[in-house]
């Protein structure tokens, strides 16, 4: 099979795997259950937010296998290392299922399946772009996409399997299911020829356009001033994205005055805008560039977030419209982001570098909640940390402008 087809199946493979990896944020799911489970077990007292520091080491470790699974997709190719990365993401799902306890969980779930997630995701995103030169905000919006779409779709398929067979087992099914699809999918992945180019696409103009100039390893990535804009960029619009989404259920209850069946629904809402946010602004940025795109989605932004601070009790369209853009421009910057550092710092050692941009995701995962949660528990309102998100997404159009003015003086 030619590569010019070729690439559209190690795509969907991709797509398919990365719906599995995605699940890790179902984490809301399992956590009552899990918790009631141990409390009937142990004779404990335990509440779903006791056991969020199971999804925080979850969520935080997995930069460390993104950028060390990096290294090895850049040199040996992606499928022996997304082969690995979902043999240890199932595992954690099974060993979860045989939790009696915290330390238990901690490491099925925290470590087994964070370290997994971080090996698949880096060699998905960064191996699917390298395959479309010609397409690479498109293809990257679309490989994030399926991550995200994820925390839609898998919820209601573990609360099915919770309902009927029980916590341990859902995950142990869970577990299993994640392990044939993603170490089958593996198979189906190829590493990128170096230098491949689709029939008919010239690079020079795409490469002028977006002002990459060579290759660059990460230590070279790291000398640049233009790194360190980028990240922060990537950091301010993921902490105002997830300020919002960490909180959309008790605002929708609190601020707004909906039912916790109607909260759920927009959290659902907010879900899908960020998929779609994902696939419409990578889509967007082939067409007028990376950093246009994102600046246009921070200024979007911030009006979202206005629209979200005039909310009253019964604003009920006004908050859907708000949440629904904040959700569009988050979902815009994970899209964008794995196409911009290609485009930045060469497709050779794409992997690594994008792994070592993610850190600032991952920074934003613990910030975003932790701001939210903090200034709300305060103040006793939301206003305020809306109003602090506002601040993040004008810095990060600030950086958009710093960023523009180092091109030009290069």
């Amino acid at each position: 099979m030619k590569l010019e087809k070729k690439r559209w199946l190690i795509l969907t493979a991709s797509c398919l795997i990365n719906l599995c990896i995605g699940s890790l944020y179902a984490w809301s799911v399992f956590s009552a259950p899990m918790a009631e489970f141990f409390n009937s077990v142990n004779g404990t007292s335990l509440t779903a937010a006791d056991l969020a520091i199971v999804f925080t080491l979850a969520n935080s470790i997995g930069p460390v296998t993104l950028i060390s699974g990096g290294f090895i997709n850049d040199k040996l190719g992606p499928r022996w290392v997304v082969f690995a990365g979902g043999l240890m993401f199932g595992l954690g799902m099974i060993i979860s299922s045989l939790a009696k306890g915290v330390p238990v969980l901690l490491v099925g779930y925290g470590l087994f399946c964070g370290l997994g997630m971080g090996l698949v995701y880096g060699c998905t995103i960064s191996n699917s772009v390298k395959f479309f030169p010609d397409k690479r905000g498109l293809v990257g919006g679309i490989a994030t996409a399926s991550y995200g779409i994820s925390s839609v779709l898998i919820p209601p398929v573990a609360n099915a399997l919770i309902e009927s067979q029980g916590v341990q087992w859902a995950f142990r099914i869970l577990g299993i299911v994640f392990i044939v699809v993603i170490c089958s999918g593996a198979f189906v992945i190829e590493k990128c020829p170096e230098g491949y180019l689709p029939v008919g696409f010239t690079p020079v103009s795409a490469e002028k356009k977006q002002g990459q100039t060579t290759d660059m390893d990460w230590k070279e990535m790291l000398k640049t001033p233009v790194f360190y804009v980028m990240i922060l960029m990537l950091t301010c619009g993921a902490v105002f994205g997830l300020m919002t989404i960490s909180q959309v259920s008790p605002m929708a209850q609190n601020m707004i005055g909906m039912s916790v069946a109607s909260a759920t629904i927009a959290v659902s809402v907010l879900a899908l805008f960020n998929a779609a946010g994902r696939v419409l602004a990578g889509f967007i940025s082939d067409m007028i560039g990376r950093i246009n795109t994102l600046s246009i989605m921070l200024i979007l932004g911030m009006i979202g977030l206005v629209l979200l601070c005039s909310c009253k009790e019964g604003s009920v369209s006004v908050f859907y419209v708000g949440i629904s853009v904040v959700g569009l421009c988050f979902g815009a910057f994970m899209g964008v982001f794995p196409g911009f550092t290609t485009d930045e710092f060469g497709a050779k050692n794409s992997s690594v570098n994008y792994g070592i941009m993610f850190i600032g995701f991952a920074a934003a995962g613990y910030l975003g909640p932790t701001i939210m949660s903090s200034i709300y528990g305060k103040s006793g309102s939301y206003l305020p940390a809306l109003q602090a998100a506002i601040a993040l997404a004008a810095a990060g159009l600030i950086l958009s402008v710093i960023y523009r003015i180092i091109h030009k003086r290069r």
